[in-house]
């Protein structure tokens, strides 16, 4: 299982916009529930520009047993995020965490998402 699959801290630290032809409703992929409408391009994922901020699709407790409920669905900024990016160590640290290149060294890819908060 990936970092991505069991930290959270990203889908607790970063505003998710994307397409609104990423929404099922429009022949994409994610859930159309799990999202706002931001304007007529775009859509955010819900939860995601709340205080506190949380992905509703993310389960569990951060950094210790996560899971997001449409992983193989979710909107692409949340597949351009890598475990081990800068945008990535930047949320681990939000959250209390150590630096997965701490964990891993292995784990240093880049990565962005479209907004951040």
């Amino acid at each position: 299982m990936s970092h991505c699959q069991q930290c959270g801290a990203c889908c607790a630290s970063y505003r998710v916009d994307f397409s609104v032809h990423e929404l099922d409703e429009n022949g994409g992929r994610v859930p159309s529930g799990l999202a706002v409408e931001v304007n007529d391009a775009l859509c955010r994922m819900r939860g995601t520009d709340h205080t506190p901020m949380r992905c509703a699709a993310l389960t569990g407790k951060i950094g210790q047993s996560v899971a997001c409920g449409i992983y193989e669905w979710r909107p692409n900024p949340c597949h351009e995020l890598q475990a081990g990016s800068d945008a990535c160590e930047r949320a681990r640290a939000r959250h209390g965490l150590p630096a997965l290149s701490s964990l891993d060294s292995g784990a240093t890819s880049s990565g962005h998402v479209v907004c951040w908060k």
